[in-house]
């Protein structure tokens, strides 16, 4: 079981920063359909995909986003963090198997409030920028450490 600590309002500052890195898998395409309700066939159909400018199947832009909200919620600042908004900018297409890196570093505290803003950008393997943005947290002001909990084995048939 995974421990996760979060950092609290109070002890964040600009500059602070995080990595959080996930290869991306076809399961992970399917699940997100699945979830999402996004049947795009750019997205689960190979065939299709392999005609379109992208030449393959890419992944959903907000499985990008969802990658961030993961890294806001586990690493910078972590449990307790309530996630208010992000503007995201998509610019490159995320491949299966890309294995992509989210970066988050906080640009700004609100004065008297635990609201902070952190520059989001994700790149894949090559270093390619796929996604930029910005995301606003209502950090947590008590700190936390908990278990992460096990999640059930998922398999697809």
């Amino acid at each position: 079981m995974e421990t996760i600590t979060n950092r609290t309002f109070d002890e964040l500052v600009i500059g602070d920063r995080c990595e959080r890195m996930h290869q991306v898998t076809e399961q992970d395409l399917i699940l997100f359909a699945a979830v999402s309700g996004d049947h795009n066939p750019v997205h689960l159909d190979a065939e299709y995909a392999a005609t379109t400018p992208f030449k393959g199947q890419i992944a959903h832009g907000m499985f990008t986003g969802a990658l961030i909200s993961a890294a806001l919620a586990m690493d910078l600042p972590g449990p307790g963090t309530v996630y208010l908004g992000q503007n995201l900018s998509f610019r490159k297409p995320v491949m299966i198997n890309d294995k992509l890196t989210v970066v988050l570093e906080v640009t700004s505290k609100h004065e008297s409030k635990p609201v902070v803003t952190l520059s989001c950008t994700v790149s894949n393997q090559d270093g390619k920028t796929v996604a930029t943005g910005e995301a606003t947290v209502m950090a947590p002001t008590e700190k936390l450490t908990v278990n992460a909990p096990d999640l059930p084995a998922i398999s697809l048939g």
